[in-house]
């Protein structure tokens, strides 16, 4: 069973979901929250009004702010450290995955991760969504909305919530392939 996990969120700057904007990335170990980063990213493309008004993220905000092929000589070592968390981690790992390819980046051919989201819906099914703002509230997690370091942070606080519940993160635990930008489905057994 894993006992580190990164936990991370990306925000992105238009529809195609293809750049970053922000990333935020909190590390779990022995349960516990040990560190978190936070940064602007300039994603080098247009940005939409639609997400403009939805994370506060402007091209002046990202100006001067690493590209994704400088961050990730950074990040690298932290995020293939332990297990992605992510809420909604299909969408983060896509954007992940999207700006590696595009970069020409070469990383892992998979990662190991589990979804808060999913993992949330089977073990708190009595709430009326498992949006990161619901479980938030729920929980009483501070939290700021698509800024890409509170929502690191929250989606690692809901972890520790689930762990500390006695849930067995392994069951959760899925296999997302980076070049293909999808996760792997499970072998089937007789």
């Amino acid at each position: 069973m894993p006992d580190r996990y990164i936990a991370f969120d990306v925000e992105t700057p238009n529809a195609a979901s293809d750049r970053m904007s922000a990333i935020g990335i909190t590390v779990i170990e022995g349960g516990r929250i040990l560190s978190e980063y936070a940064t602007l990213v300039d994603p080098e493309c247009r940005f939409d009004p639609f997400n403009i008004a939805l994370t506060g993220i402007t091209p002046e905000a990202v100006a001067g702010q690493p590209a994704f092929p400088a961050l990730w000589e950074a990040i690298a070592p932290i995020m293939e450290s332990g297990v992605l968390i992510a809420h909604n981690a299909p969408f983060d790992l896509s954007v992940l995955s999207k700006c590696l390819r595009s970069y020409g980046i070469a990383w892992k051919p998979e990662v190991r991760y589990a979804c808060t989201c999913q993992m949330s819906r089977r073990l708190l099914p009595g709430l009326p969504n498992h949006r990161l703002d619901t479980l938030c509230d729920y929980l009483h997690i501070d939290l700021d909305h698509h800024h890409a370091g509170s929502d690191s942070h929250a989606c690692g606080e809901i972890l520790l919530h689930h762990l500390r519940s006695g849930a067995d993160p392994a069951v959760f635990l899925r296999t997302y392939d980076l070049a293909r930008g999808r996760t792997v489905k499970p072998a089937r057994t007789r």
